[in-house]
């Protein structure tokens, strides 16, 4: 999935420069597209050659790529003629159009430069000097302009021509390219690397490539400037008056998203990683559990489900009274993820929570990775192969993988990437308030998809910006008034749509202010190092969970290979700004993540962190700071694309063979194995034959023994299975503290009963019940409107059948596979 379009089509003269091996980078590349060109080619390389020879060590040393497209005169021969190391001939075995011409050209330049210039030279060539100058000004393009003060014109165009060319450049204005009066005019000049990535992901192949190119830079918020220059009619155009037809055709192109096949082989192979990694349970959602998921599957499909619920009887879609009796749940102040579970409605309610969890997370995942290869391939790299590399990095890295197993907010991700994009296109300045706009209600969608995830995707761009500030200050001066203006528009757009659930989340029932995780909660630098539970070649499951709070919460475990890898990419990338701060994004998140105290190896020596000073702050002090060490998996997936991109352009083959076992050697360690599962318990025929019904009340709660929390969570199960019809205490949600205290917690705090009957299941002794205990019993059940208790078989069930008897007083009845109590019996 190469990013050119050069290795089918195309290939250069033997004898010609192509052939010499020379380790020098040229300072200009001059690219000239040719077709039936016998007659003007010859003294246009003449005057190139004497203008660049003229220019003495401007350049250094400089190239003249001819792209032929197809020609049927003697062009090819004119270059092939001349036996100058510096000329090299490109050619297509047919004629395709300029803008396959350019391509190949542009592909095959080398210059930190490259210049484009028609083979009429209508242009003269000193006019490049004017070019060069505003380049070196910190543009990223330079268009040699005929409608901008200062140009002068020679010869003109026939009447004709001349109103079809005015048409289409008001057309071109109007729907493509804003602020560039011409773009029309063949004499250019690119920064080298930027015009190679344009035109690897170009697709015209007609006159329309410049417009195609310009749009390129735009949005990627390179700097184009339009230079006047001194211009004349050359006779002998090869644009025929049907081109100018056809040019609405190829903007309409233009704005339609056309993926090439190798788009799609990448997106259908990502789909085939995410449906690999959640095989145990992807082809049997309803009936196959995540077995490192813990609790949170349970919790998940309840999520979705209470969504779906209170969409269809037009409820309040923030707040649920069906656990957590009598307080009920806040929604918003819990990861329901609106985002995902509004639109799945539908098989919410045909195929069950179960089927719309699964698609969620695996639909999620692989479009989250295809999103971070079309950003990286318009950003970053213009090679396919490598641009699929970094994004498989990204979404499926070690800590991406263990969330996979339980959290779909930090899965389904897919809106983070175009919010990065959308940020650097507000740095171009060039459709601030557009592109403002967009950028507030991907913001707001996100909310809904996960404000953690948000959180720590705004705190890694912060780390970038400041560290490309810093690599490349001239640049981040220019970008910051733009940059700056455009995020106060999208934050007014983002909040005017999401006040109200804000409000909601942190003021509305049961919300509360802050979660505290506890000190265990960091990583630790071992952990950063280690492979991970999940790593097909190399995990270790009990050396990864001395490191991490849980299986879902290995939020680190890159492994060393990876890290030093990464180090090698910086050291032999360095001169490159992107790298320098990428390099220094993903230190300054590791670091972070090591929390408010680092352990030093090896000393037992403990150092103030520098999340210290973040840790008490607003929204930060909820995060498990562990989860920061997230920013690193894309981070690192661009360095890997970056040293891909440049292996796959080294012109020694063992280089480029040696350097990619290398990269393989170190990722090889991080393939993950499938998630695990195993077969679901059966839910008990109580609750899927309706038995229940009978015992529960309008208004009443229906109280399992014990009740659900976040260490055992089934009854959401049997609550979901049940279609919802019944209420019941506990459950496995976030709310605040109570009798004051606002702070967060996990679950509901239990009062006398609970703690019962916890006890029990966990002991496995039935209690001594006198009548305070039953008195006791008897306010919680009245506090929980309680109908009924049912026990389901369970360890332990025995002591706790014989409290509750106690409790009660009366012994229990087997109704449909579980014990159930009725309260209503001798009210």
């Amino acid at each position: 999935m190469s990013g050119t379009d050069t290795s089918e089509d195309s290939h250069q003269v033997p004898g010609s420069r192509a052939t010499t091996e020379s380790p020098a980078v040229p300072g200009l590349s001059v690219v000239v597209p040719a077709y039936n060109e016998e007659r003007r080619l010859g003294p246009t390389l003449d005057a190139l050659t004497r203008q660049l020879s003229a220019a003495g060590d401007r350049w250094g040393s400089w190239e003249i790529v001819v792209a032929d497209d197809g020609s049927t005169d003697a062009t090819r021969e004119i270059v092939t003629r001349r036996r100058d190391p510096r000329l090299r001939l490109i050619t297509s075995p047919r004629n395709r159009g300029k803008g396959h011409a350019l391509r190949l050209g542009v592909g095959a330049s080398r210059g930190r430069r490259v210049l484009i210039t028609d083979a009429d030279l209508a242009v003269p060539v000193g006019e490049l000097e004017r070019l060069d100058t505003v380049l070196a000004e910190g543009n990223a393009a330079a268009v040699g302009s005929r409608a901008v003060p200062g140009a002068t014109l020679g010869d003109r165009r026939h009447p004709v021509r001349e109103l079809l060319a005015g048409g289409g450049n008001l057309l071109i204005r109007g729907t493509a390219v804003r602020g560039i009066r011409d773009t029309q005019c063949g004499f250019k000049l690119f920064d080298g690397e930027k015009v190679r990535a344009a035109f690897a992901v170009s697709r015209l192949d007609g006159w329309a490539i410049d417009v195609e190119v310009l749009r390129h830079f735009q949005r990627a918020g390179w700097p184009v400037a339009e230079v006047p220059v001194h211009w004349s009619h050359r006779p002998g155009s090869k644009i025929r008056p049907l081109d100018y037809l056809r040019f609405p055709r190829d903007l309409i192109r233009l704005r339609l998203p056309v993926p090439r096949p190798a788009d799609a082989v990448a997106a259908a192979l990502f789909l085939a990683m995410a449906v690999a990694l959640y095989a145990g349970r992807f082809f049997d959602p309803a009936h196959r559990y995540l077995t490192d998921s813990l609790q949170d599957q349970n919790q998940w499909e309840w999520f979705f489900a209470v969504t779906a619920d209170n969409l269809v009887h037009l409820r309040n879609p923030l707040f649920s009274d069906l656990q957590g009796v009598p307080d009920g749940v806040n929604l918003m102040a819990n990861t329901a993820m609106f985002g995902v579970s509004v639109p799945l409605t539908p098989v919410t309610l045909l195929w069950g929570p179960a089927v719309a969890l699964s698609l969620a997370t695996t639909l999620g995942l692989a479009a989250t990775a295809a999103a971070w290869y079309r950003l990286m391939l318009r950003r970053l790299v213009p090679q396919r192969g490598a641009a699929f590399a970094g994004a498989a990095l990204a979404a499926f890295a070690p800590p991406m993988v263990s969330h996979a197993n339980a959290h779909p907010n930090f899965v389904v991700l897919f809106m983070i990437p175009a919010i990065i994009e959308r940020c650097l296109r507000l740095c171009a300045g060039t459709r601030v308030t557009r592109d403002a706009v967009i950028l507030g209600l991907m913001a707001a969608y996100q909310v809904f998809l996960g404000e953690e995830a948000l959180l720590l995707a705004a705190l890694g761009m912060l780390l970038f910006a400041a560290a490309h500030s810093a690599a490349h200050p001239r640049v981040a001066r220019a970008a910051a008034r733009p940059l700056l203006r455009g995020l106060a528009i999208a934050a007014a757009v983002c909040l005017t749509l999401v006040v109200y659930p804000l409000a909601w989340q942190f003021s509305g029932p049961q919300s509360y202010t802050h979660l505290d995780h506890g000190p265990g909660a960091a990583n630790s630098v071992r952990a950063l190092l280690t492979f991970a539970e999940r790593s097909l070649l190399a995990g270790d499951a009990d050396r990864a969970a001395a490191l991490s709070l849980n299986p879902t919460e290995q939020n680190a475990f890159y492994g060393w290979p990876l890290l030093l890898l990464a180090l090698a990419i910086t050291v032999g990338l360095w001169r490159r700004p992107v790298v320098r701060a990428l390099a220094a994004t993903a230190a300054a998140a590791a670091v972070l993540s090591l929390g408010p105290r680092i352990h030093v190896p090896l000393t037992g020596v403990e150092i103030p962190g520098p999340w210290a000073p973040l840790a008490g702050l607003p929204l930060l002090e909820s995060v498990i700071v562990s989860r920061v060490a997230l920013i690193c998996a894309p981070v690192l997936g661009m360095l890997l694309a970056l040293a891909i991109g440049r292996l796959t352009q080294a012109r020694s083959r063992g280089t480029r063979y040696a350097g990619l076992l290398v990269v393989c050697l170190a990722l090889l360690p991080l393939i993950p194995a499938p998630l695990r599962s195993e077969p679901r318990a059966e839910v008990p025929a109580f609750f899927t034959d309706g038995a229940w019904k009978a015992y529960v009340r309008p208004g009443e709660s229906l109280v399992p023994v014990p009740l659900p929390e976040p260490a055992a969570a089934e009854a959401l199960h049997w609550q979901t299975t049940a279609g919802l019809g019944f209420r019941m205490p506990g459950g496995y949600f976030n709310r605040p503290y109570g009798d004051g205290d606002r702070s967060g917690v996990y679950g509901v705090p239990l009062n006398w009963t609970a703690s019962l009957l916890k006890d029990v299941r966990e002991t496995g002794v039935a209690q001594v019940i006198d009548a305070r205990a039953r008195e006791e019993a008897r306010r919680d059940l009245a506090y929980w409107r309680a109908g009924a208790l049912v026990l389901v078989p369970q360890p332990h069930d025995g002591p706790l059948r014989a409290t509750v008897d106690r409790l009660v007083g009366r012994p229990g009845t087997w109704v449909a596979g579980v014990w159930v109590w009725d309260l209503h019996e001798g009210s």
